[in-house]
């Protein structure tokens, strides 16, 4: 999963941090059990660098060529109206806006945590969406966005390929959120290694929206599926999880978002892109693997997931390599005129 952390300038540290660490945190937990890391994540800006609420420098990339998967805008650190109202009208916040509107008309998931969710909605982006923001700001939101349906009494909000959390620890969430996605057991590890403690000062205030979803019957159900893949029946599934298949449906769509099958399936091609990378095995032989009866079934699949046929699969072993699609509107444009210009003044 390719993730584009969208810094703005003053961004909140707590925020940025917390994205960051919970990525690297599962992608580190990952190693043991997931056949690759499961998240690429890009720290990228409109501008080479952004200052941090608290006076740090951030160094940051260009913005992404091609779509990412999920984009996150992470808080700013303005915390009141009188201070969010200048910053909304910034000229990085409409860039931000016009690239977000972008990708999400290409299909990338949107979100943001706290007063990030003020960058989605100034651009336009929540209108006539469920969402969800930082309490103490929610009376000023309503009245600024009044086509948003604001429900300010939920940790996060899901609606229309666009997710919005609470407050600013809420970032999080928002992460476990999306590593729950990818994986259940995953993220169940990673809360426990963050902040997931038995003394009351953690586990009463943080990873509200996480504990409430995590699921022992689903991740168990993951486990099981991933030592399966080859020869995966959900009957078989349902009945190493004890629960009918009608229930585990039922609990993964309440989960997941996903059937059963649906999530077997990107963990099939999950499993294939591995090994496309790390082995020289056919395509046919993958297939056999990962529990597709022949080669042609993957590779319409791979292509269906992907976008890239097996041979830029293949190529494409260094999951952070340089992207190479169509610019993002005309932001990058501006970005690689700016930087011609300085260098030659």
């Amino acid at each position: 999963m390719h993730i584009c952390v969208l810094a703005l300038q003053g961004v909140f540290d707590t925020g940025l941090s917390a994205l960051l660490d919970t990525f690297q945190v599962a992608n580190e937990l990952a190693a043991g059990t997931h056949a690759r890391p499961p998240f690429h994540v890009t720290l990228a800006g409109l501008r080479k660098r952004a200052k941090t609420q608290q006076g740090l420098q951030l160094p940051l990339t260009a913005l992404p060529r091609s779509r990412p998967d999920v984009v996150i805008v992470p808080a700013l650190g303005a915390k009141t109206p009188e201070a969010l109202t200048p910053a909304l009208e910034r000229r990085d916040v409409a860039d931000a806006g016009a690239v977000l509107t972008e990708w999400a008309e290409s299909g990338a998931l949107l979100a943001a945590a706290c007063t990030g969710t003020f960058v989605l909605a100034q651009a336009g982006l929540l209108d006539g969406r469920r969402a969800t923001t930082t309490w103490w700001l929610a009376p000023y939101f309503r009245q600024r966005f009044p086509l948003v349906q604001l429900e300010a009494e939920r940790m996060i909000v899901e609606a229309g390929g666009r997710v919005t959390a609470g407050a600013a620890l809420s970032h999080f969430d928002l992460a476990l959120w999306l590593v729950r996605r990818k994986s259940p057991a995953l993220a169940r590890d990673a809360a426990h290694f963050l902040t997931f403690d038995g003394r009351s000062s953690q586990s009463a205030y943080v990873l509200q929206e996480h504990l409430a979803h995590a699921d022992p019957l689903v991740e168990k159900f993951e486990t099981w599926a991933r030592r399966n893949l080859s020869g995966f029946s959900l009957d078989a599934a349902a009945h190493s999880v004890g629960v009918s298949e009608r229930t585990l449906e039922r609990r993964l769509r309440a989960v997941l978002g996903k059937s059963p099958l649906s999530f077997v399936q990107d963990l099939r091609v999950e499993q294939a892109i591995y090994r496309l990378h790390t082995t020289a095995q056919s395509i046919e032989e993958i297939a056999d693997a990962v529990g597709y009866q022949d080669g042609v079934t993957l590779r319409t699949l791979l292509r269906k997931k992907t976008g890239r046929g097996i041979r830029e699969l293949r190529l494409a072993a260094n999951p952070s390599a340089a992207h190479s699609s169509r610019p993002v509107a005309n932001v990058v444009a501006k970005q690689a005129k700016g930087r011609t210009a300085r260098g030659h003044s």
